[in-house]
């Protein structure tokens, strides 16, 4: 156990040292009304991203995929300056990228350049937000391609099985609108609906831009200044009340297919709140301990998971997931280990362990500069962009008072979304946790 220990401690810290680069200086400072969020990183790359407030919320239902479609008819069909292509050649000839997306909470542009091109790069990123041109030939491709990745996404039943999870725990609420929209509501989007929502959206109440890199800072704000910080002020994105999950809502989505898809979604702290770490850590164990009972002891799924989704900005979740010819096992045992925890709770050796693994997995992926500027982008909006500079602090600061205290606080009531076989499941066998008699009796019986 020591030299496993000890050979994960020297791992880690030839992480920290591989990836040093991260810990640069970060400021946050406004120019003419817009936040700016800058880390001084010393490295040949740049990343910059304009991160927009709301999403779901932005828009009702019939709408869903409005915000993807338009932030990406953005940045791919040229501006009112530069037509389509010269763009394209533009950013091509400078190795330098320029996208868009969106998911459940918010929106962004991003650019990513080499530093010695970011005057160059800024200029064709901020033409982008500000003058797109709005393309008709542009819009009816991109329209053409997310309708047939909407409908790719219904056929695949992982996909349909978390958006059918969504709209099942969170009907009537933001979450239950797709934000890569469905065949359906991208159908009936038109240029001019595209062109009044951006129009909506980008506004300096509800943006911020975030920008890794190793620039000059005065420079940087006079670029600011003389572009983006003249967008129109525009208004706050609207802000859904919390959504805590305290009634159960099962649901039965017949599909005839060889193996049956299983989502259980529970009520979760955010990710800012004294609560937030420790559950993340914990539904990470979880996780751990549904690979061993599910997969290894009982071949009832390849690959089962749990995992808390903090990266839901309004309304964090936690989900316990499972693929399997076997639903009613697999939902008994999943249960049953949830409520072992309720009982007698983690170790401490399953902490420390997982600790590490944590740690070293969060700097591993904080490697590149896109990565640090969404991780302060995201942490921004849930909380402060600080959340992400002092991350092992925080997971350093978890106890198992803390992990066991999450397990049984978030776990009472679980909703699930079955996709499957309909005959080969009751409503009576959508369990909740409870107590379960002594583990190691359990343990004893099945040996």
């Amino acid at each position: 156990m020591m030299k496993n220990i000890l050979r994960t401690n020297i791992a880690l810290l030839a992480c920290l040292i591989w990836v040093s680069p991260i810990f640069g200086q970060t400021q946050e400072f406004e120019v003419k009304g817009l936040k700016v969020i800058y880390k001084s990183v010393p490295k040949e790359i740049v990343s910059a991203r304009l991160f927009i407030g709301g999403g779901t919320a932005n828009y009702d239902l019939e709408q869903s995929g409005i915000e993807d479609f338009a932030l990406q008819l953005a940045v791919t069909g040229g501006t009112t300056n530069t037509d389509k292509l010269a763009y394209s050649t533009a950013l091509e000839k400078m190795s330098t990228t320029v996208a868009a997306g969106t998911n459940y909470d918010y929106g962004q542009i991003n650019m990513r350049c080499v530093k010695q091109n970011w005057d160059a790069s800024w200029e064709l990123f901020v033409d982008a937000i500000m003058n797109p041109a709005f393309d008709e030939q542009q819009y009816q491709l991109l329209k053409d391609q997310l309708i047939a990745a909407a409908k790719q996404n219904d056929a695949d039943p992982d996909q349909s099985l978390s958006q059918a999870a969504m709209a099942n725990v969170f009907k009537g609420k933001n979450y239950e609108k797709n934000p890569n929209g469905s065949a359906q509501s991208l159908e009936n989007l038109s240029l001019e609906d595209l062109k009044s929502y951006y129009n909506k959206i980008i506004g300096k109440d509800r943006s911020f831009l975030v920008v890794v890199g190793d620039l000059d800072v005065a420079d940087l704000k006079k670029k600011v200044a003389a572009s983006l910080a003249k967008l129109p002020k525009g208004t706050l994105p609207p802000v859904e009340e919390r959504n805590m999950l305290g009634d159960v809502s099962n649901n039965i989505n017949d599909r005839d297919i060889a193996t049956n898809y299983i989502a259980g979604i529970m009520s979760a702290p955010t990710l800012a709140s004294e609560d937030g770490t420790a559950m993340m850590i914990a539904m990470s164990i979880l996780s751990e301990r549904y690979f061993v009972e599910l997969r290894t002891k009982r071949s009832l799924s390849y690959a089962p998971y749990s995992y808390y989704d903090n990266g839901k900005v309004t309304n964090p979740y936690n989900l316990i997931y499972i693929s399997t010819t076997d639903p009613k096992q697999s939902i008994q045992v999943m249960v049953d280990e949830i409520s072992k925890l309720k009982k007698v709770g983690f170790d401490e050796k399953e902490l420390i362990n997982k600790k590490q693994k944590y740690l070293t997995q969060f700097y591993m992926g904080q490697e590149t500069l896109s990565s640090q500027s969404q991780s302060l982008g995201s942490n921004e909006l849930k909380g402060g962009w600080e959340m992400a500079e002092n991350f092992t602090e925080r997971v350093n600061a978890v106890t198992l008072e803390d992990i066991n205290r999450v397990i049984d606080k978030y776990t009472d009531v679980i909703s699930w979304t079955y996709l499957g076989k309909a005959d080969m499941v009751n409503e009576e066998d959508f369990l909740q946790p409870g107590k379960v008699p002594d583990p190691v009796k359990m343990d004893t019986e099945e040996n």
